[in-house]
């Protein structure tokens, strides 16, 4: 394909947004020119793309009618303010922040679901889902076809990286205070991240869940294809700088063939799957790769009908970053 695009991404001086940039870098996604755009704070530093350093610009002064593809890697606030007016402009919209409705933007994981592409209107707006629910649907869209899944149980234990940089600057600084025997000061966190698991990522409403395991549910069942799927789940804060890992239980309704499932594991884009009696673990396996890693998977311990998982993923790489440039990948094969 000779054709080229001109690209602005939002937020690019975030982790996921300096990722973005090294991943269409790596991939050589066809770039005529590249805008990099963040919030008047970071404007005015760079960030480094084919060789040269790229300065960012104010996000509130661009000209969104000079890109036809515009990825949006910042908060939801930062979507809901720029959104609209890149539309109006006409540019296609890949959003990352969760702030656009299912039925404005679906959400697309191209192991999963990628024939929802096919046939929206244009200038086209999909989302990519959390980094949680992109690796969860890799690993379970291989299955759905011939398991009959019930219900699915999640504990996530979630790396802070997730939380951008202020998050993995407070792990670090709590690390080297409680390994020098200093008194430790929380700011980001509410109490000690480091060397410490927190029962929840961010605020519970009144029922007691956070807007993330929301959020997780609903972008599950949407990408999946299963809008009627049970789905409990729990978010953990992990002392992890990047690299998410998940304890999945799936309840099914007969008894689970382990091996037709491994060999479907195997066989499936993006997953790579450990040995029987060895696992994977984020900092050792997944950060920095490109798939997600599954092992320890067995029945219940006296249920055949359950199928149990442990799942291991870059967040800000594969969960977030990587999956964004492959619905772009998607999107270019037909006329932005």
């Amino acid at each position: 394909m000779n054709q080229s695009f001109d690209i602005a991404v939002v937020g690019a001086t975030g982790t996921v947004g300096e990722t973005l940039v090294q991943i269409l870098e790596e991939r050589d996604f066809p770039i005529t020119a590249l805008h990099l755009l963040a919030s008047i704070e970071s404007a005015g530093s760079s960030v480094p793309y084919r060789g040269k350093n790229v300065r960012v610009r104010e996000v509130d002064t661009f000209d969104f009618s000079t890109v036809q593809l515009v990825f949006f890697a910042a908060g939801p606030a930062v979507t809901l303010s720029y959104a609209a007016k890149a539309r109006a402009a006409g540019c296609t919209i890949i959003d990352l922040s969760g702030a656009l409705p299912a039925v404005q933007a679906p959400q697309v994981v191209p192991e999963a679901n990628s024939h929802v592409l096919k046939g929206l209107a244009k200038p086209v707006q999909v989302s990519s889902p959390s980094a949680s629910a992109t690796a969860l649907a890799v690993v379970l869209a291989p299955l759905r076809g011939v398991l009959d899944i019930q219900r699915v149980n999640v504990t996530a234990c979630l790396a802070v990286s997730a939380q951008g940089r202020e998050a993995v600057s407070e792990l670090a600084r709590q690390t080297a205070e409680l390994l020098n025997l200093r008194p430790l000061e929380s700011t980001f966190f509410d109490r000690q991240m480091a060397f410490n698991l927190l029962a929840q990522v961010g605020k519970p409403d009144a029922q007691g869940h956070v807007p993330l395991e929301k959020r997780l549910v609903s972008e599950l069942r949407e990408v999946l294809g299963l809008p009627a799927l049970k789905v409990a789940v729990t978010c953990v804060q992990a002392p992890v700088f990047f690299g998410d890992s998940f304890s999945v239980s799936v309840q099914l309704a007969g008894p689970v063939d382990l091996d037709a499932v491994n060999a479907l594991l195997e066989a499936a884009d993006s997953i790579e799957l450990v040995e029987a009696g060895d696992y994977p673990t984020a900092v050792g396996d997944a950060v920095g790769q490109d798939v997600v890693y599954v092992g320890r998977v067995r029945h219940g311990v006296d249920d055949t009908s359950e199928l149990n998982l442990w799942l291991t993923s870059d967040n800000v790489r594969k969960g977030a970053a990587l999956n964004a440039v492959q619905v772009a990948e998607l999107l270019i094969k037909a006329p932005l």
